[in-house]
């Protein structure tokens, strides 16, 4: 473990731990819920018989379900445990993804994809939950940056395989999603409830409306609710990127499918590797502000760059700054959320973090589409991507940083508030 602890930390030995490393396991599949099509959106247009405008919306009606279930998952885990919601978070995203591939009716695709957005909603909320209960201090930032850094390695690899696969049969890239399905095998068997939410419920008597009332006790504070607003605001970069990443680099550029997906899988690759040092950004400064402000610029000269690229060089130079910046950030945001509350809390205020970041994964394809629909007759189709995306990316970090100095100003959280 030495040479491990020499890139990650002191902290590396979580990587020891089965109730981390079945957290790990279980973290594969939310990875791939946007990250998948992003090289292989471009293939399914004639397949499932829709336009170039309207493939976006099967990012946004993934994410566009999690933004009302995921609260109710954090809920339904702080009272009922973490484990039964992991299992039924992974065979509905397996089952809804996979069965993708038996149509070619493109009203069908987003119903299914929205399916598959309520498995996604019931999975990273409650892992990220699982992780805060776990560990406390430097250990549970170590914690959080190496699961962020197991969905860059996800989303690194994947899409590399759905772009060689898409150029088989358009089908064959969500047949992918099945490996929900093993993965829950695993969890099911080895996995113990990190928590004892019915001791929880007999200690304080609280019902589904008292826990909603402290919920929004703790979320309407100025340094919670200016937290949450910054998780959100990373997530406009990165959809933006992989909606699109396959318009870019196949119109725009010039270039493939296949390139399209080593283009994602560069980005994802190096957000893995930026959020494995989260644990030690945390013990190196002593605030986290400047960090945080260094990485959200990062992610908007970066995506940026992606799309004012005139060559693939370019375009590989702004995904590695983008998602460097992005695995930062993201890490880092979650880290703090998470112990903003106390266990029998957590789970939803960390849920009310994940959803305001679906949100804000929900309306990036829809607003930037509807934008260079706007500008598409004045500037032409390629210069109205080019400049919605830097638009977006430069005010998606302007917000991200306003929100912090917010938060770096406000008083401590109140758990008794």
């Amino acid at each position: 473990m030495a040479p491990l602890s020499s890139i990650v930390g002191s902290d590396a030995e979580v990587l020891r731990e089965r109730p981390f490393q079945l957290l790990l396991l279980a973290n594969v599949l939310p990875a791939l819920g946007t990250a998948l099509l992003s090289p292989v959106l471009g293939s399914l247009v004639d397949p499932l018989g829709t336009t170039t405008a309207n493939v976006g919306l099967l990012m946004s009606a993934f994410t566009g379900p999690a933004v009302v279930v995921i609260p109710v998952a954090g809920v339904i885990a702080d009272r009922l445990g973490r484990r039964p919601v992991i299992l039924f978070g992974l065979l509905w995203f397996g089952a809804a993804g996979s069965a993708i591939a038996l149509t070619t009716d493109f009203r069908v695709a987003l119903g299914l994809r929205m399916l598959q957005g309520v498995g996604f909603a019931a999975l990273t909320p409650i892992i990220i939950t699982s992780i805060g209960d776990l560990y406390t201090g430097t250990k549970e930032a170590t914690a959080q940056g190496l699961r962020f850094t197991g969905t860059g390695v996800a989303q690194t690899a994947f899409p590399l395989a759905a772009g060689a696969l898409v150029v088989l049969a358009w089908q064959y890239p969500f047949l992918l999603y099945a490996v929900a399905f093993p993965i829950a095998a695993v969890v099911y068997l080895w996995f113990e409830e990190p928590v004892d939410p019915e001791a929880d419920a007999d200690d304080d008597g609280r019902d589904v409306r008292t826990q909603l009332r402290e919920l929004w006790a703790l979320v309407s504070q100025r340094r919670a609710w200016a937290m949450v607003v910054a998780r959100g605001t990373p997530m406009f970069v990165w959809l933006g990127f992989l909606t699109y990443n396959s318009i870019v680099v196949v119109d725009l550029v010039g270039g493939t499918p296949v390139q399209a997906g080593v283009l994602a899988a560069l980005s994802s690759l190096s957000f893995a590797l930026a959020a494995s040092q989260a644990g030690r950004i945390t013990e190196r400064f002593d605030s986290r502000l400047w960090p945080l402000v260094a990485m959200n610029v990062a992610m908007a000269v970066g995506l940026s760059l992606v799309f004012v690229a005139g060559t693939l060089v370019a375009a590989f130079v702004g995904a590695v700054t983008m998602g460097t910046g992005f695995g930062v950030v993201l890490s880092l945001y979650r880290s703090v959320i998470t112990n903003m509350a106390d266990p029998a809390r957590r789970g939803g205020l960390v849920s009310v973090g994940e959803g305001v970041g679906r949100l804000s994964a929900t309306l990036a394809p829809i607003l930037m589409g509807g934008a260079i629909a706007l500008a598409a007759p004045r500037l032409g189709f390629a210069s109205a991507v080019r400049s919605v995306g830097v638009a977006t990316s430069v005010l998606a970090a302007a917000a991200g940083i306003g929100c912090l100095f917010l938060v770096h100003r406000a008083p401590p959280v109140r758990a008794d508030a």
